[in-house]
């Protein structure tokens, strides 16, 4: 057990909660309440707001109280717990459009009105994205490019949270029972010491 508690929000990003993504999230989730650590989840597919930006970014469309809730929760939150599967090299397309919607100029960052530069606001906090892919990660690097990327480096990091660690499993389809059970106490001994 950890002496250092901390607060950690988990963000499932499978529509499916009842997913391998899933059982993952349940597993980090009980290592971090065995530890003590105060953890905050929301399962994107239980949440309810339109993912669509029907103006792009020229009209600010209003927050639904759970889009809200997500922004309270990354405020509050020392550690991210993001979790989501694969699908054609990125995240799914409601998880992205969470954030499309949701982490926004004034909450996650602020450019600078005098030169090309900008702050993160979200400084202080770490994060751990997991991702569950059906393709060996090597082999969809080289035919598709980094995977990664885009949460890791263009959104979490682009808002100043520092470090960000990543796992991917993989093949997550066709795991062998044994190896699945192991992955599980991995995520779970994560959560247990907010890794």
């Amino acid at each position: 057990m950890t002496s250092s508690k901390k607060k950690i929000f988990i963000l499932m990003g499978n529509p499916d909660s009842d997913s391998r993504t899933g059982h993952l999230a349940d597993a980090y989730e009980l290592g971090a309440l065995e530890a003590g650590h105060e953890v905050r989840r929301q399962n994107v597919g239980e949440m309810h707001f339109d993912p669509i930006l029907h103006k792009g970014y020229k009209v600010i469309q209003e927050l639904e109280p759970d889009l809200k809730a997500f922004q309270e929760n990354v405020r509050w939150a020392d550690h991210l717990v993001v979790l989501y599967p694969n699908w054609w090299s990125t995240m799914p397309a409601l998880l992205k459009g969470l954030i499309d919607r949701a982490w926004l100029p004034g909450f996650a960052f602020r450019f600078h009105k005098t030169d090309t530069w900008w702050d993160g606001l979200l400084k202080g906090r770490s994060a751990r994205i997991i991702i569950l892919a059906n393709t060996n990660p090597w082999a969809a690097w080289f035919m598709f490019g980094e995977f990664t990327n885009e949460l890791a480096r263009a959104t979490l990091a682009f808002s100043g949270i520092r470090p960000i660690s990543i796992n991917v499993f993989t093949p997550s389809e066709k795991v062998s029972e044994t190896k699945w059970k192991k992955w599980v106490q991995m995520v779970q001994e994560m959560g247990k010491f907010a890794r």
